[in-house]
């Protein structure tokens, strides 16, 4: 299922930047626990189906919250349908994944790939105790596309004003968070309006669906984009394999 709207009349205070609209998906595939051949497979398939310039995935959506998944590099060779799907469709993909580093640290990351490869965006900041063989990252992190400035966050970090106040002194158009939450008890809704309110930017959240791993037997779905104001954009329901999609319009 894809839902979607075209949003006008939102603007960046004090952004001189001539841009064209973004569109924007956020995506809560199935995933295979484990499986990061099929799960890139799967990603792929979003891609295509998405019909957006960035599309955003889940929290370790490479892999399911499975904590004790062997992490991955970038030149990993399963990530190649990836790469062809974003080359294919002109898309910026947002991905998490457990992510070794040159000296052997773990690292819960989102990475980017287009259909010049894979890099590493962000690694997470404020990791739960949980996740104890995860080091944290070093600090926020934006990524810019088409002159939009994409702020990034992975779950947890989006319970810390810090952590948006810190990324919104780089300059962010949107704030961009891959989650997961309990069907029971989903934070995302909140924190993303509070995120809207405090910096005046747009905020689209991918969170899992279904069962994933990691205790998490029903994830939460509603992955969301919300605007300034606070108001949703478009909003997946609670099922694995929705896709909500917004325009922003500078």
């Amino acid at each position: 299922m894809t839902t979607g709207c075209t949003c006008d009349g939102y603007s960046i205070a004090g952004s001189a930047v001539e841009r064209s609209p973004l569109v924007i998906a956020v995506a809560q595939p199935p995933i295979v626990a484990y499986d990061v051949a099929a799960n890139a497979a799967q990603h792929a398939a979003v891609v295509r189906a998405a019909d957006a310039r960035v599309v955003v995935f889940p929290e370790l959506s490479l892999t399911g919250y499975q904590l004790d998944a062997p992490a991955i590099t970038t030149g990993d060779p399963r990530l190649h349908a990836l790469v062809r799907a974003c080359a294919e469709t002109g898309t910026l993909a947002l991905v998490g994944a457990p992510l070794w580093d040159e000296a052997g640290h773990a690292f819960i990351a989102t990475l980017a790939v287009d259909g010049g490869g894979v890099r590493v965006a962000y690694r997470k900041v404020h990791v739960h105790e949980s996740e104890e063989r995860f080091s944290p990252g070093d600090g926020p992190a934006v990524v810019e596309v088409d002159g939009w400035r994409l702020g990034l966050a992975i779950c947890r970090d989006t319970r810390f004003a810090e952590h948006d106040a810190a990324t919104a002194e780089l300059g962010m158009d949107v704030y961009v968070a891959s989650v997961l939450d309990h069907a029971h008890a989903p934070h995302t809704p909140e924190r993303a309006r509070r995120v809207a309110a405090d910096r005046g930017v747009w905020v689209a959240a991918a969170s899992y669906a279904g069962s994933t791993g990691g205790g998490f037997d029903q994830a939460a779905g509603g992955s969301a984009v919300w605007a300034p104001d606070g108001t949703v954009l478009a909003e997946a329901g609670p099922e694995p394999g929705a896709i909500a999609r917004a325009t922003l319009h500078p």
